[in-house]
């Protein structure tokens, strides 16, 4: 049997382009599933055992990749700087199995040779994005404003108009200036006029040293708390877990277009070793038996 050499010819066509296409990006992979970390502060007065705890329990839960909020060493001194970086580098090789993407916070970068510093210890920029799967995530600098800056709002609009079509979308910077912003502007403020242009369902600080989750317009703004961090200050003044103020890690899992949040507390001195879906506290604490949420649980007969 003889083929028609215009149809062997279209069907080369057909190759070459749809080889084309993967091959510079023109079509994205439309499935999630995976998992990630979140890690809050180390530092503000570390807590080097619980530092040690929360990278201990992530590590068990073979995470594909590793996000901080922030604050790794306690900087504010160019002197020292060098040498608290250098302290962590056994961390970063303990760890070195899966990538880890690190947010800068105001203990890391306070001036330009901190930020000279800290791109080189971490090897990531002070700004930055990158994908996973699907799946998008915008890294921003706040570490020297209360807010973003205009170059900063104006790197996120860029790049999230560059990755329209990837889903789901968060956002991660140090400083949860939005907690303010929303209790005294609601949702009248740049930054949530963006992620709700661009469809960003996720928005990710630390800094606070304490659990924080607000939802609007179907945004989820959280500011994941201590992960090291000293919190002797928050138990000085009263706050106790209903408040947010506990050492913990979050666990994410992403499925298609939606991320569920666990949080895990740390156990120990300080903690019961609590754990709780993020959906389960909202901006008035927690929905659930602050005892032990396991409590509620029977055991299906």
């Amino acid at each position: 049997m003889t083929r028609n050499p215009k149809h062997l010819i279209a069907a080369t066509s057909a190759v070459v382009l749809l080889a084309a296409a993967f091959a510079s990006g023109g079509f994205t992979q439309t499935v999630n599933d995976f998992h990630f970390s979140l890690i809050g502060d180390r530092t503000g007065g570390a807590e080097p055992q619980i530092f040690g705890r929360v990278w201990y329990e992530v590590d068990l839960l073979h995470p594909d990749f590793v996000v901080t909020v922030g604050d790794t060493i306690e900087g504010g001194n160019d002197m020292r700087a060098v040498q608290e970086w250098t302290d962590l580098r056994p961390v970063w090789k303990r760890y070195s199995h899966y990538p880890i993407y690190f947010t800068a916070g105001n203990h890391d970068i306070w001036s330009a040779e901190s930020r000279r510093l800290y791109e080189q210890e971490t090897g990531r920029p002070a700004f930055y994005s990158f994908n996973y799967q699907n799946m998008h995530f915008t890294i921003l600098d706040n570490t020297r404003t209360r807010d973003l800056s205009e170059e900063q709002l104006q790197f996120l609009e860029e790049d999230l108009k560059a990755n329209a079509a990837r889903q789901p979308k968060m956002v991660v910077f140090h400083k949860p200036f939005w907690i303010a912003d929303i209790k005294s502007r609601g949702t009248d403020f740049a930054l949530h006029n963006l992620a709700k242009k661009y469809g960003v369902e996720y928005i990710i600080s630390g800094h606070g040293h304490e659990f924080v989750r607000i939802v609007r317009d179907g945004i989820s703004y959280m500011e994941v708390g201590s992960s090291g961090g000293n919190m002797r200050g928050k138990l000085r003044q009263g706050k106790g877990f209903r408040d947010g103020a506990f050492y913990h890690h979050v666990w994410a899992h992403v499925k298609g277009n939606r991320i569920q949040f666990t949080v895990k507390e740390i156990g120990g001195a300080m903690g019961q070793g609590r754990m709780f879906r993020a959906e389960d506290w909202d901006e008035n604490g927690p929905r659930f038996d602050t005892g032990d949420p396991a409590l509620n649980e029977k055991p299906s007969t």
